[in-house]
């Protein structure tokens, strides 16, 4: 349920980049919109919080969302970028998916999600 990453970019101590490709098999594309899949916010949501576990905060859980914003979708194939940033004197992890076309980078979606440790 993992899309397949691509490569990795260590920003910071608390910033992460993750360059990946949205796999047309994946799970979460099934039966999500028959006349053009696209990847649910849930799924993207899910992914900020397991690489942010693996990466930034592992022993970190989910709090609530202090806001998100769905922008574009994310469409089978496409290749994104994902942004995760921990703010540790917040407990807050912001995060960005950006659609990559070429050198462009095309806002998705953006959020902040309040964690606890």
């Amino acid at each position: 349920m993992i899309p397949h990453e691509i490569a990795r970019t260590r920003l910071t101590e608390h910033s992460v980049e993750l360059h990946l490709r949205l796999d047309p098999t994946l799970f979460w594309f099934q039966g999500h919109f028959a006349v053009q899949s696209l990847l649910p916010g849930v799924a993207q949501l899910d992914w900020v919080m397991h690489y942010a576990r693996q990466l930034l905060v592992p022993d970190a859980r989910f709090h609530k969302i202090i806001n998100v914003k769905f922008q574009a979708p994310l469409l089978p194939d496409n290749e994104v970028c994902l942004t995760l940033t921990w703010l540790p004197a917040r407990d807050t992890l912001s995060f960005s998916y950006q659609r990559l076309r070429g050198e462009e980078r095309l806002p998705a979606s953006s959020g902040k999600i309040r964690l606890c440790q």
